[in-house]
């Protein structure tokens, strides 16, 4: 598996690479790819099917400076930015046919870092439909993006994150897991006592993702951000 190390320089292009690698999957580009990012800035990203209103407090967001995008997968609003790494997959379907049945795609994901994480720190679990947890508390949400050969799993990873943050600008979501028992976001979240260079090598290992590259589908990102990531239209729409 191919191994991508990369930050962009702003929120937006970080999601449109993320839309871009699949894309470049779809298009016949051999062998699955793991990619690892940290956001130097904060921001909130709701998922594609989220109503702005009802999962982000926007005056708080606004007052303090914090954007508000849209990615292509689903799920509900997070916050990400320093102390939260960011991993995502692509992976075909030829390679691993389960992956065509969303609930195993998420089991076949979150089974696999519950694993590796595991042998760093005890009592990890998968909880929910997309969630992993340390001692009942969450610290990874994901989703996820199908294609027609290829999908695009994403997700959180707290290690030394802002929870308070997390609790000023996101609203209680819509839609809970029965594990979450209507606790408020700081009795619910946690951040893992691992370093970020620590869950790099874990996450690596874990997908024998050996062969480091540097190029990425750099005419593709501009396309996106400029079409898409970076518009109000898209972050806002309803």
């Amino acid at each position: 598996m191919k191994f991508l190390d990369t930050t962009l320089p702003t929120v937006a292009e970080n999601l449109a690479l993320d839309e871009a690698l699949l894309q470049q999957a779809e298009r016949g580009s051999t062998g699955g790819v793991l990619r690892l990012w940290e956001s130097p800035d904060v921001a909130v990203v709701v998922g594609r099917s989220s109503r702005v209103v009802d999962e982000v407090d926007e005056t708080e967001a606004q007052q303090a400076g914090v954007p508000i995008l849209r990615r292509s997968s689903g799920g509900a609003a997070v916050l990400l930015g320093p102390g939260c790494l960011m991993f995502s997959l692509v992976l075909s379907y030829e390679q691993y046919p389960l992956l065509r049945m969303i609930d195993q795609a998420h089991c076949f994901v979150l089974q696999r870092h519950a694993e590796a994480l595991g042998r760093l720190v005890e009592g990890i679990h998968v909880e929910g439909t997309s969630d992993l947890a340390l001692v009942g508390k969450k610290f990874s949400g994901n989703s996820l993006r199908c294609g027609r050969d290829h999908f695009l799993y994403h997700g959180t990873l707290l290690y030394d994150f802002d929870l308070d943050l997390v609790a000023r600008l996101i609203k209680s979501p819509p839609r809970q897991p029965a594990y979450r028992a209507d606790r408020d976001h700081l009795d619910f979240l946690t951040n893992l006592p691992v370093g970020a260079d620590e869950l790099r090598c874990v996450l690596r290992d874990a997908w024998n993702a050996e062969q480091t590259v540097d190029d990425w589908p750099r005419s593709e990102v501009k396309r996106l951000v400029d079409d898409k990531f970076d518009r109000s239209e898209w972050n806002f729409r309803r």
